[in-house]
């Protein structure tokens, strides 16, 4: 369960505060009020919500001496200005001092709950590190042979401006290849503006891609530039693309086509150059199979495709890369990096690593905190890995399973039963047809199918395979 966003509201209003209290009161939200922003300044520097509400005019620090104080420690704060309706100057300052959006007084209370909700969504899809590469080793590890492909890849595309589809299973570093693409790209100088399609409430992702008009709807108090617009001239990276909503996608698809959109609640048509850089871990032709995506957005996209593969698939860079993430991790937290001795780092390389790259990585900042000695014995890893078996060959492979659903759903997942059922499906057929010689009729059998079943999973699943 998701855990519930903090709200601070700082107003020396009393009953503006009792409000916003009773209108914030929600499951999926804590909400803290005060009366004056001298009082808990250090308290917000130190460790800041999710959302900061707070009014322009108070005693001691005001509303726009606090935004500042508190965007220069932390600049994705997003914070939610209170306004009179007369006090124009004070919007606009709100807006120059950097200010998510205002909120003006007398307020709907159903308008600020959606608008603290949205910047909450904001804050959430923001929240995930972005390290600005610095050459293509920077970026992504990998001596591997299919690291080397993807390499390759992205040479033959560095003076191109054509659309990519990535895909890879969660954790195997999408992200990182679409930044090297754009960062080896002509669009290098221009802006590399990512949204995760999953991580956006569906009622919210045609504001984040094309922006809105004032008054488009609830909460939506003044204009608002959307990603398209954003990374005009550079690359939107569209992650988890096979979450996208149908309706999302019928409008993404005549973006594509003219280059131009209308902001929502807009009737002026918006003109872009933007490079689309698109990545999933779903199986988007067995989506277009099952009218989940449209077929011809699908083309649109799946114009160059880049496979990443998962890590226990290129075990030769788990060292190099784990000995990469000790170090960023210790340049992170002001310390000494940790070293792995021979035995740890060959342990390491022998595990399964469902989560692939983002495991390893989080892995690697938890040894740094934990491990006691600056080398890190198999003793000092994680109880989980510690006693982890070969590639997780043995053992309880419930227990296993049980702990990537709950790592998963920790990371913030969703639609988990889509991403590990065509897996687990896969991984028995695989094996299945090994021990039958690849006789589909057999597999068929020992799976528990009719041959007609195994042969439309197939198709959906492995369309290599599929054909007698």
């Amino acid at each position: 369960m998701t855990e519930a966003a903090r709200v601070m509201v700082v107003d020396d209003d009393r009953a503006i505060r009792w409000v916003l209290e009773r209108a914030l009161a929600q499951p999926d939200l804590a909400v803290e009020c005060v009366d004056r922003a001298d009082r808990v300044l250090e308290r917000l520097l130190e460790s800041p919500p999710d959302v900061l509400v707070t009014d322009i005019r108070m005693p001691g620090i005001d509303g726009l001496d606090l935004m500042a104080r508190v965007r220069e420690a932390h600049p994705e704060l997003p914070v939610i200005v209170m306004t009179a309706h007369s006090d124009l100057d004070s919007a606009v300052a709100s807006y120059q001092g950097g200010a998510f959006e205002y909120l003006p007084k007398p307020f709907d209370v159903d308008e600020a709950l959606a608008l603290v909700r949205r910047a909450v969504a904001h804050a959430r899809e923001r929240q995930r590190p972005v390290h600005a590469p610095e050459g293509l080793d920077a970026e992504i590890i990998g001596e591997a042979p299919a690291m080397q492909e993807v390499f390759r890849a992205i040479g033959r595309l560095s003076q191109s401006h054509i659309t990519v589809l990535i895909n890879g299973e969660s954790g195997t570093g999408k992200e990182r290849v679409a930044q090297a693409l754009h960062q080896h790209s002509p669009r290098a100088g221009k802006p590399f503006i990512a949204l995760n399609m999953a991580a956006i409430p569906r009622d919210l992702i045609e504001s984040e891609l094309f922006g809105h008009e004032k008054g488009a709807f609830t909460g939506a108090t003044a204009q608002r530039q959307g990603r398209f617009e954003q990374a005009d001239g550079g690359t939107l990276f569209l992650d988890e693309i096979g979450d996208m909503p149908a309706e999302t996608q019928t409008r993404l698809l005549r973006v594509l086509a003219d280059g131009e959109f209308y902001r929502v609640g807009g009737h002026t048509s918006v003109k872009v150059d933007v490079r689309i850089i698109a990545a999933t871990h779903q199986n988007l032709e067995g989506l277009v199979d099952e009218g989940r995506f449209r077929e011809d957005l699908f083309h649109r996209l799946n114009v160059i495709r880049v496979h990443l593969p998962k890590l226990a698939d290129r075990r030769e860079d788990i060292p190099r890369l784990a000995r990469h993430f000790l170090a960023e991790a210790a340049k992170e937290l002001s310390t000494d990096a940790k070293v792995l001795t021979e035995e740890a780092e060959a342990h390491l390389t022998r595990l399964a690593w469902p989560g692939n790259v983002r495991q390893l990585e989080n892995t690697c900042r938890w040894l740094t905190v934990m491990a006691s000695g600056r080398e890190v014995l198999v003793e000092d890893l994680p109880p989980e890995l510690r006693d982890g078996d070969e590639g997780g060959a043995a053992g309880d492979w419930r227990l296993a399973f049980r702990d990537w659903a709950d790592r998963a759903l920790a990371a913030g997942h969703t639609h988990l039963l889509e991403e590990a059922v065509p897996d687990f499906e896969k991984i028995l057929i695989e094996t299945a047809l090994k021990h039958t010689g690849g006789r589909k009729g057999e597999a068929a059998e020992l799976l528990g199918w009719g041959r007609n079943t195994l042969t439309r999973k197939l198709k959906t699943l492995l369309p290599e395979m599929a054909e007698d």
